[in-house]
């Protein structure tokens, strides 16, 4: 997994509450298992009119955005069915954080198991991002995790976050299950050749 430590990217901002993560990745493209190749296929209802074409009104199709790498969204982002694809289809975009006022549970977790930070910033703060990304397609967010804190490039928006300090370590170290028992190899061979020795 890539390290997250400090990211800096433009916003895309879509202002809506309860983004399900069928929206964020239908159903119809989770035949695969395969981590990388989801991108194309984000937010795919929305992004795509019926005959495949670009919907030009959808901000992933807009110039500015669709580089963007920080996805600010409402109250509830990545509620509905449990799909760890949903954040596979956000970072092989290019997404990487994800801000909103809150997430739901199961989504939440699935972030930090891939790579991908969420984070909960109070409505007010989720707000003035969302207003001056729409204003601006060139408007950039810097997080730092390390020291806990949002900014954008005036200053105008600074603003500190809460993370669990165990999350916080995997992120900075890229560090997924997997490799966090590697990690941790030692001292797991040591307590297995004490048992041997038994």
């Amino acid at each position: 997994m890539k390290p997250f430590n400090q990211y800096s990217r433009t916003v895309i901002p879509i202002d809506r509450v309860n983004i399900d993560t069928d929206q964020i990745i239908p159903a119809v493209y989770l035949k695969r298992i395969e981590r990388d190749g989801y991108g194309e296929f984000l937010f795919a209802r929305w992004r795509y009119n019926e005959d495949g074409s670009e919907n030009e009104d959808f901000i992933l199709n807009q110039d500015g955005y669709r580089e963007g790498g920080i996805l600010v969204g409402g109250n509830n982002f990545g509620c509905g069915s449990s799909r760890e694809h949903a954040p596979w289809a956000l970072n092989d975009f290019g997404i990487r954080c994800v801000i909103a006022p809150s997430f739901a549970d199961i989504f939440y977790n699935n972030c930090f198991q891939n790579g991908l930070l969420p984070l909960k910033l109070p409505e007010d703060v989720v707000a003035k991002i969302i207003e001056k990304s729409t204003e601006n397609p060139n408007f950039n967010l810097h997080v730092d995790l390390e020291s806990q804190r949002v900014w954008d490039d005036e200053e105008e928006i600074t603003v500190g976050f809460d993370i669990d300090q165990f999350r916080k370590h995997c992120l900075i170290n890229g560090l997924d299950d997997i490799g966090l028992t590697l990690e941790n190899e030692k001292h797991i061979q040591a307590y297995e050749n004490s048992k041997l020795d038994n």
